[in-house]
């Protein structure tokens, strides 16, 4: 008989468990939330760029928010690159983009950040571009020297 009412209110005990488990799991999945501004990329890499080139970086982006959205900050990690923002509210829905141009005077290998702040999020939103500037290339005109 003890046997058995062991066995019950193990059983009993089992099923509770179980079941504390089964709600756990049910309350930690996280719904997916959509975000208030959607950029397209957040880095754009080019492997060769052509001494001073004057191609921007563009990333472009869309106010999934209800409200309009404004671009409150731009700020880039260093000096050799420049970040333009809209300067008007971007309304619910609408598209509007960020434009970089980084200094392509400067050879060699690069990787710079810009970061965006906005009336959407606390969080920053950061764009990264990354590439190669060539050398310049030397006229084929140009005086040869020994």
């Amino acid at each position: 008989m003890k046997v058995i009412a062991i066995l019950a209110v193990s059983l009993i005990s089992l099923g509770t468990f179980a079941q504390t488990t089964k709600d756990k799991a049910k309350k930690e999945v996280k719904t997916e939330v959509k975000s208030p501004v959607a950029f397209k990329t957040l880095k754009i890499e080019r492997a060769e760029i052509p001494y001073d080139s004057k191609e921007p970086f563009i990333f472009e982006f869309k106010n999934n928010g209800k409200t309009p959205l404004i671009i409150t900050n731009v700020q880039t990690s260093c000096g050799c690159t420049a970040a333009e923002k809209p300067t008007e509210p971007i309304a619910k829905g609408k598209s509007s983009k960020i434009v970089v141009n980084y200094d392509t005077k400067r050879v060699g290998q690069f990787t710079k950040t810009i970061t965006v702040t906005t009336n959407a999020s606390t969080e920053p939103i950061i764009l990264t571009i990354t590439g190669k500037v060539l050398p310049q290339e030397t006229p084929a005109d140009a005086p040869k020297t020994n």
